[in-house]
């Protein structure tokens, strides 16, 4: 069944999703106002803007409208969860955190627990930005607070706390990631619901600690360079040894946000109405997990078996 597309906002991540859908997308909304009169049943939105989706979330819903949204910021994903109620009463599906994190990374841990027999810990670390406004998010994050799951209960830390040399795909290499304000711990542990750990860090400097209280020093640049995103899953294996499994990307955020935003949306209307939650087990992980790739995203998996570069 084909749906149309709407896209609120314009930024790179905007720009990128309208570029993917080509001809399909029938209107690209103001961040600000978006036009929500001009969606009919049936129709998908996808909210690709900075800032709270919940409200325009809930508009477009009422309409009739499927949505997409790539939103990240704790509360509001939150806010976004409890539509989960008024998404199925209309018959349509909310997929909630559709970008690089929550979305693909909950995405990759789905499959690497796949083989396991039980997972008990999630750590995801993030590096890079999108757009200008990806940039002040992630500077206002690093003021925290951060979340994160420990021992099955919720744990409230410092933002910009808890140093971690994260080792992510070439060329980004080892960096230093520390524990910020986002919605990855709050979609995974609700993926995840036997989950007992669940972490989430994001690469930063001295710099960038030291003045995450003041506003931004100098205007961000309009993209960032190559980011990349790195996937721990630790569990048991069916002979009960205990594993660990690694798996990520290098990629600019904005084109890896949008392939996965656009995945979602091309099969938003296979999903079950209600809210619909990456790396849940009702979600077509691979299929959607192949179709990130197809959009020009290569997946890649530590197999921690050095080779010869002459080999």
């Amino acid at each position: 069944m084909s749906t149309t597309f709407h896209v609120v906002g314009a930024g790179i991540v905007g720009r990128r999703i309208e570029r993917l859908l080509h001809e399909r997308v029938v209107a690209v909304h103001p961040p600000r106002q978006p036009d929500l009169a001009r969606v009919r049943p049936g129709d998908t939105v996808l909210l690709a803007q900075a800032g709270e989706h919940a409200h325009t979330a809930s508009q477009a819903l009422e309409a009739g409208a499927h949505v997409v949204s790539v939103g990240d910021g704790p509360t509001d994903t939150r806010a976004q969860m409890g539509l989960g109620t008024l998404a199925r009463e209309r018959g349509v599906a909310l997929v909630v955190g559709a970008s690089l994190a929550p979305g693909l990374a909950c995405l990759i841990a789905r499959h690497l627990a796949t083989p396991l027999a039980s997972v008990d810990e999630i750590h995801v670390a993030v590096h890079g930005t999108a757009g200008p406004a990806c940039a002040r998010e992630h500077h206002a994050g690093l003021r925290g607070p951060a979340i994160g799951w420990h021992d099955e209960s919720w744990v409230e830390y410092i933002g910009g706390s808890g140093r971690e040399l994260c080792w992510f795909p070439e060329p980004i290499g080892a960096r230093d990631c520390y524990r910020v304000a986002h919605s990855a711990p709050v979609v995974l542990q609700r993926a995840f619901p036997g989950v007992q750990r669940v972490s989430f860090r994001r690469s930063a400097t001295r710099r960038d600690r030291l003045t995450a209280r003041l506003p931004m020093l100098r205007p961000p640049h309009p993209e960032g360079g190559v980011g990349a995103l790195r996937v721990e899953v630790r569990g048991a294996a069916p002979d009960g040894a205990r594993v660990s499994a690694v798996a990520g990307i290098a990629e600019l955020v904005g084109t890896a946000t949008a392939a996965t935003a656009v995945a979602f949306a091309e099969r938003v209307t296979d999903l079950e109405p209600g809210l619909v939650l990456p790396g849940s087990t009702a979600v077509p992980t691979l299929d959607l997990l192949h179709a990130v790739e197809a959009h020009g995203v290569r997946l890649q998996t530590f197999t921690g078996i050095p080779v010869s570069v002459a080999s």
